[in-house]
């Protein structure tokens, strides 16, 4: 995202919290008044977009310097953002800046323990986000799951065709509906196909499927989707996907399975934010 985009963003939440103004700093500190602060970090985790936010924050007339950078981790005590400026600015961001941050460390901590987990039992498997994310944080929730050693899957519906339930509820078949995708789709366009029985993924994989989605199936249903794509010499057309019901606690049992990529909303949608303060660390006065 573009520095000023994201500035515009930062923007619009800081005037939801502040629609009146700081009251507290504007009776308290004197106009003319320069910062430095430091935001650091309360517990362990993973850092998220700090380049990013720091390069917004240059757009809104504040000096801002990445000491953690995107996928370094972080220890209790330290600082991962330096921000230096006119004080009533940093005060007016700094809760704004807070959440942002804190939520994006989540996404990126959630999702390296998830990787780590899963390569324990398939080193070769994805860890992949969804579009679950909170409203207005899509690209910095992928960004931050990339940050964590995940992969963002599709930013927007326009990257891919993903055909699901609801569209087969419209078209009925899945090979019918692989095929008409195919015919239709740019070259330039992976299909993807969501299935919930071992027969949909065989007929997807036989349409032309480039990923097959198996839906909510558990890990031996997965074991054995796989068996019969291979059995049907089709394993090593498609990449195969697994999606639903994948937590911490099982996503080494779906990984030892054999899936090409395993994606979860948990890592967007379950993340713990990581808990951050900001400490004004030098003061020059008017």
């Amino acid at each position: 995202m573009h520095p000023r985009l994201l500035a515009e963003k930062i923007l619009a939440w800081v005037r939801e919290d502040s629609p009146h103004g700081d009251l507290t700093t504007e009776l308290l500190v004197p106009r003319g008044t320069r910062v430095k602060a430091v935001v650091r970090a309360n517990e362990p985790g993973v850092a998220a977009c700090t380049e990013e936010i720091a390069k917004a924050l240059e757009c809104l007339g504040l000096r801002a310097r990445p000491l953690k950078r995107g996928g370094e981790r972080f220890g209790e005590g330290d600082a991962i953002l330096e921000v230096e400026g006119d004080a009533h600015t940093v005060l007016l961001v700094e809760r704004t800046l807070l959440n942002l941050l804190s939520i994006l460390a989540g996404i990126a901590t959630a999702t390296r323990t998830l990787v780590d987990r899963a390569r324990r039992a398939n080193p070769a498997v994805r860890i992949a986000a969804t579009r679950k994310t909170p409203p207005g944080l899509l690209h910095l929730a992928k960004k931050a799951v990339e940050a964590g050693g995940g992969d963002t899957h599709r930013f927007s519906l326009s990257d891919a065709v993903l055909i699901k339930d609801n569209h087969l509820a419209v078209l009925g078949g899945v090979g019918e509906a692989v095929r008409e995708a195919r015919r239709r789709a740019s070259f330039i366009h992976k299909v993807e196909v969501e299935v919930e029985t071992v027969e949909d993924a065989v007929e997807a994989a036989r349409a032309g499927a480039d990923v097959v989605m198996l839906d909510n199936m558990d890990p031996g249903q997965v074991r054995e989707a796989l068996r019969r794509l291979e059995e049907e010499g089709l394993r090593g057309r498609v990449l195969v996907e697994v999606s639903g019901g994948v937590s911490p606690d099982n996503v080494e049992e779906y990984a030892a399975a054999g899936p090409d990529v395993i994606s979860t909303s948990s890592i967007t949608m379950k993340a713990r934010p990581i808990d951050l303060s900001l400490e004004v660390v030098e003061v020059e006065r008017p």
